[in-house]
């Protein structure tokens, strides 16, 4: 497992009191996009098959949990914020089984079926906590469902305060630009966790949370610093957006705004998982402005929770009491 030494000294925020965790209960999120179920098979490798030099996963264990667009909203319910999903799923045993985790996690969810539709599930095979496989089943869904969709957004659009738009790229939010308009209309921040290398269709965003890679795919390499900072505010002059928020992994995450940089590093922890960490990021991020809260302080406070979700095994979430300390400090 690897080791993050970066150390972070985190930044002083308000005591956490009653008004603190009322305000995270009245604060209201909408995030809409791609979900997925995200499966996992666990059990142990003893042998090697006779039949391919594979090993066997005897199967013990499966356990199923929210994954994509879900991991998002269900990290945000986590922070005890009143939170409202819109997505589409098939008609199958794979979408029965989201609907129920969403209940399960007191996500508002608004959900519509396409029969041509495979939910997406992505299937781990996991030996003594090692990832053997993934398997993806995924399909993507119909234009009349999509449009459908679009009455939907507009109706709880009226009842947040902060919009997520999780693109993983399968198809659920092909009316992107029109969302991000609609939002801004109704002074809603829009935060988008972005997908592909066509960033246009996410212009006027509020705040755009592309990983190192993703960023590279759309700006080109950088050789430093300087030209990172160079390219990261060239988009986001270029795309009309408030403020970009790269993600990098050990190295913490920056965020680009105006005339201004802030970069926090990574908090010292052992990684176990990164997987989720981008959702546990962006959901941090949009309840705490929800709950008042500036974007430098909603992104100091995202940067730790980013450091305790991935000491986690999964698709995982944070809790207040995990976030805030019994002193106050986030």
């Amino acid at each position: 497992m690897a080791i993050i030494k970066k150390q972070v000294k985190p930044r002083s925020c308000k005591p956490v009191a009653t008004a603190m965790y009322s305000r995270l209960q009245r604060a209201r999120v909408l995030v809409v996009g791609d979900v997925m179920l995200d499966r996992y098979w666990f059990g142990e490798v003893n042998r090697i098959s006779p039949e391919a030099p594979v090993p066997v996963l005897k199967v013990e264990r499966i356990e199923e949990r929210l994954g994509g667009a879900a991991n998002v909203a269900r990290n945000a319910a986590a922070l005890t914020a009143r939170t409202g999903l819109l997505s589409v799923v098939g008609r199958d045993e794979a979408g029965l089984r989201l609907q129920a985790l969403l209940k399960d996690a007191h996500i508002a969810a608004t959900i519509h079926h396409d029969a041509s539709l495979s939910t997406t599930v992505k299937l781990r095979l996991i030996g003594r906590q090692q990832q053997l496989l993934r398997a993806d089943f995924e399909a993507p869904p119909g234009r009349e469902v999509l449009e459908s969709t679009m009455k939907d957004y507009r109706r709880l659009l009226k009842s947040c305060d902060v919009v997520i738009l999780s693109d993983y790229g399968k198809g659920g939010l092909a009316h992107i630009a029109q969302m991000i308009q609609l939002a801004k209309r109704q002074g809603k921040p829009v935060l988008v966790d972005p997908k592909g290398d066509d960033y246009a269709r996410y212009r006027g965003a509020t705040l755009l949370t592309p990983n190192r890679s993703e960023l590279s795919a759309v700006t080109g390499q950088w050789r430093n610093e300087l030209a990172l900072t160079t390219k990261a505010q060239a988009l986001r002059e270029k795309l009309g957006l408030q403020a970009i928020l790269v993600t990098r992994s050990e190295e913490g995450m920056t965020l680009y705004e105006r005339g201004a940089r802030m970069h926090i590093p990574a908090q010292a922890r052992e990684v176990y998982d990164v997987s989720g960490a981008g959702d546990t990021v962006i959901a941090t991020i949009a309840v705490m402005l929800a709950a008042g809260h500036s974007l430098v302080d909603a992104v100091t406070i995202a940067n730790r929770a980013a450091g305790i979700v991935v000491a986690k095994f999964g698709t995982a979430v944070v809790y207040p009491n995990e976030l805030f300390s019994s002193d106050g400090e986030a």
